[in-house]
């Protein structure tokens, strides 16, 4: 056992979610592949009772844990398991309820507890449903708005990031109606630092090339289809070029990422939310992945939510769950190299 960072085999923290979707699942059959073991180790937040669930109704019985017994006191080689709360929670997969939400909320919590401790080295999140754990002690769209005010981070980047494409931006779990009023040029100046300095530290890009994309149809279309365009967008990026930042746009979101134009950039950001989730995932969904950049810690996530459809019939595919973990590891990695080169 060891409670010591051990950066050559990281400790990434893994949180179980939303034990009625299909957390659990794509967990179990990431862990599963015993060569992670070789890697890292892996620390899940939960419940040995749920992953004993799971792995009878998926029949893999081959899947083996050990319970954690003493706080910080993992063993290297095995699948360790923190249980999160005593009392008995009824899994039902495929149907929300507000008792899973609440466990995923104390999954949560005491993976976060643990890695200010600097037990764990970075945290995978499962997903969870907004509306079971939502509350007076979450209130909060998502785990990226609840990490960056636990880390105090003031503001975060979310950055879907697949095998040859990279998604950041401005504006995230907010209503369409409102998205304009978020286009700012201090947001926009922000965001793009952000993502260029997620480039450089966490994925070992010296001199980043970013796209960002238009707000409106046709990039505004010289002021014809709205103005963000002409008063923020463009005179961010001009400022940023003149001193000698590698940013191009805005682009017109359809035609760029139709015309295969993403792939002469390290990254693109994106307005809001849809408009560049739905290109990503058109793209690269079964091995996207959700990190939240500007961070002081690393945190990734699969790129799916609950998919309560499936949940318990052993359908889910894991590898955004497995791509997750593999790049925690590797940004866990850049971040010491950068640490070292500064």
């Amino acid at each position: 056992m060891t409670s010591t960072p051990t950066l050559e085999k990281p400790r990434i923290g893994i949180t179980l979610g939303d034990l009625n979707g299909i957390g659990p699942e794509v967990v179990i059959k990431a862990l599963g592949d015993n060569r992670l073991l070789n890697i890292l180790t892996p620390v899940v937040y939960g419940s040995t009772r749920v992953l004993s669930y799971y792995r009878k109704l998926m029949e893999l019985e081959e899947f083996n844990y050990s319970q954690v017994k003493s706080k910080g006191q993992f063993f290297t080689k095995a699948v360790n398991v923190v249980n999160c709360w005593d009392d008995v929670i009824e899994i039902i997969p495929g149907q929300p309820s507000r008792q899973a939400g609440r466990a995923a909320l104390l999954c949560l919590k005491k993976s976060v507890e643990e890695l200010k401790e600097g037990l764990i080295d970075a945290l995978v999140t499962a997903p969870i449903d907004k509306n079971t754990i939502h509350g007076d002690e979450f209130p909060f769209r998502g785990h990226t708005e609840f990490l960056t005010q636990e880390f105090n981070a003031g503001e975060s980047l979310m950055l879907l990031t697949g095998k040859d494409l990279k998604v950041g931006l401005v504006t995230e779990h907010i209503p369409v109606k409102d998205i304009a009023s978020h286009i700012t040029r201090d947001r926009v100046e922000l965001k793009i630092r952000l993502l260029e300095m997620s480039l450089k530290k966490d994925f070992n890009i010296s001199k980043p090339r970013i796209a960002v994309l238009g707000l409106n149809p046709h990039a505004g279309d010289e002021g014809l289809l709205g103005t963000e365009e002409q008063e923020i967008i463009k005179p961010v990026i001009s400022e940023l070029k003149a001193k000698g930042k590698l940013i191009m746009g805005p682009f017109p979101a359809d035609g760029f990422f139709a015309n295969g134009q993403h792939t002469k950039y390290d990254a693109v950001l994106a307005m809001y939310h849809d408009q560049g989730l739905v290109a990503f995932k058109a793209l690269d969904f079964e091995s996207g992945v959700n990190f939240t950049a500007g961070l002081p810690i690393v945190r990734t996530s699969p790129d799916h939510g609950t998919a309560y459809a499936i949940a318990g019939k052993n359908q889910a595919d894991e590898n955004s769950m497995r791509q997750a973990i593999y790049i925690a590891c590797d940004i866990i990695k850049n971040r010491v190299e950068a640490n070292k080169s500064n």
